[in-house]
């Protein structure tokens, strides 16, 4: 071979190495990277008939898995045992081997067919193994129709660099496989999980009001019927609503929640019913909005007594028809989701005030479903307490318990903020305590003003993560509530009614705080309003 022929071979070399690790980015859709490869090795360099040979699933054959030159019924016939013929040979040695001409070698099986009808009588054959990790996953082979002036060290070392790349697509895909056969099954243990923690029967309550909501769970879970949850903030709708999903046949379909005092007028449109690109500034483009989203599941609107009039007008259409357009669309989408709805709100109040549509509360008051406060519930108290208590040792993988100071206490106090600020401050109480035993005076300052008139509460057992404590008489709220207003108040004129660093000062989260003022009817300063 002349230098001006090598330069040229060795380009068209580099070129073909270079457009074969481009197909990097394919090796999730695995055979059409190989076949790539193969066809690059036939348009670049001339290289005839190609195939790469594999174990198939069973691994006791190797059988073709991309092929060039070869019809489907040919490859279909290119089926080896682990040590038959050439390919055999190459793939339990781990070495290449070359056939100077196919008509002179006994071993070359010539299987598919694919040479019988050729012109040419000196066919030329290599093959080389393709390697992972030090071991043989598989065989290249291709075709030369060339002379004696072929030089096959070039070609073996050319084609065992290819070899060493298919080695990498099929280790990254095998990688992408097990990654996705990971994640389907996390997501199935997922649902399970989700399925088992939203089961009705595994929401903690045992009084009589928490009884008849599971019975409602039970009774509306099976059925299409839209539902209304009511009760105050902190009462475990978000957990209901669950529960009624993951009881009913829409069980493995999405779950969408919706806060729709969470975000401003403007996105909340957008947000439920999508737009289309280009529907207003900043829509660049398409997006699919939540009831698109939950289409076969349930959709979970919170706090809908914000929701504004004009898009009232869009929901109850879709709950009527089941169909809408998105956001600067003309396209009309149906859909099939199950609504439920959940407010703090008297809807009933909001109608007579013309703020909520009297059409759309008879829609979505087909079963309404009423959540008791945790001040209702003081039977309850103990074995949240309890499970709270066991939750957070778990997770900050401490072992606290509670003074029975603490616990009666607790099971006194009147939980504006019901669960969700029963569970934020037992959870907070364990992240803090230094010792086995969370003492009365580790209660924040805003919960224990009330003990300084009424003295030390009565002796109850100790409560530790396997033994709830019975619950004494419960004392009026009213003394606590007047004492709580002040220091809410205290904190907010403290820190120039800035809501935030007061909550901070408090242990509160800024929805609690909003809550508080709002209960309280605390009005800031003329000079802020």
């Amino acid at each position: 071979m002349t230098t001006n022929n090598l330069v040229t071979t060795e380009r068209l070399e580099v070129r073909a190495l270079y457009q074969i690790a481009q197909l990097i980015e394919s090796a999730l859709d695995l055979d059409k990277a190989l076949s790539e490869t193969l066809r690059i090795l036939h348009e670049t360099l001339r290289m005839e008939r190609a195939t790469l040979v594999l174990p198939d699933e069973s691994g006791a054959s190797l059988s073709i898995r991309a092929s060039y030159g070869l019809t489907h019924e040919e490859a279909q016939k290119g089926v080896y045992r682990l040590d038959e013929g050439i390919i055999g040979k190459i793939f339990s040695s781990s070495q290449p081997f070359v056939v100077p001409d196919i008509l002179k070698e006994p071993m070359f099986l010539n299987r598919t067919g694919a040479r019988n009808h050729l012109k040419k009588k000196e066919i030329s054959f290599i093959g080389v193994p393709v390697i992972l990790m030090e071991k043989p996953v598989g065989v290249l082979s291709v075709d030369r129709l060339f002379g004696a002036e072929v030089s096959f060290e070039e070609d073996i070392r050319f084609l065992t660099v290819v070899a060493t790349l298919i080695a990498q697509f099929l280790n990254l895909h095998r990688a992408i496989v097990n990654k996705e056969k990971h994640l389907i099954e996390e997501n199935i243990s997922l649902k399970e999980e989700m399925k088992n923690r939203y089961s009705h029967h595994n929401i903690i309550g045992q009084c009589k009001a928490m009884q008849e909501v599971f019975r409602y769970i039970e009774k509306v879970a099976p059925s299409r019927a839209t539902t209304l949850l009511l009760g105050e903030s902190g009462t475990g709708k978000e957990l209901v609503a669950k529960a009624i999903h993951f009881a009913s046949p829409r069980q493995e379909k999405p779950f969408i929640k919706v806060n729709c005092a969470a975000l401003p007028e403007t996105l909340l449109e957008s947000e439920l019913f999508g737009h289309e690109k280009g529907a207003f500034t900043g829509a660049h483009v398409q997006k699919k909005g939540r009831f698109e989203l939950a289409n076969g599941g349930t959709l979970f609107l919170d706090e809908l007594g914000e929701l504004p009039l004009h898009l009232q007008a869009k929901l109850l259409r879709v709950l009527q028809e089941q169909n809408f357009e998105r956001l600067g669309g003309t396209v009309t989408i149906s859909v099939d989701v199950r609504i439920i709805a959940a407010t703090n709100r008297s809807l009933e109040q909001a109608v007579e005030e013309k703020s909520f549509r009297e059409d759309l509360f008879y829609r979505l008051n087909v079963v309404p479903i009423n959540l008791p406060p945790l001040r209702n519930r003081i039977e309850d108290i103990p074995i949240l307490l309890d499970h709270f208590l066991r939750e957070s040792n778990r997770i900050h993988q401490k072992k606290t318990s509670l003074s029975r100071e603490v616990i009666n206490f607790l099971i006194n106090y009147q939980w504006p903020g019901n669960v969700r600020e029963l569970q934020n401050l037992i959870e907070r109480l364990v992240i803090m305590a230094d010792d086995h035993t969370i003492e009365f005076k580790e209660i924040p300052s805003y919960l224990t003003l009330s003990q300084e008139k009424e003295g030390p509460p009565p002796m109850v057992e100790k409560l530790n993560a396997s033994t709830p404590a019975p619950a004494p008489a419960v004392r009026s709220a009213k003394p606590l509530e007047e004492i709580e207003r002040r220091e809410v108040e205290a904190a907010l004129i403290r820190h120039g009614w800035v809501q935030a660093r007061a909550a901070r000062e408090l242990g509160l989260t800024q929805r609690q705080i909003g809550y508080k003022i709002k209960k309280f009817a605390i009005d800031p300063p003329d000079y802020l309003r």
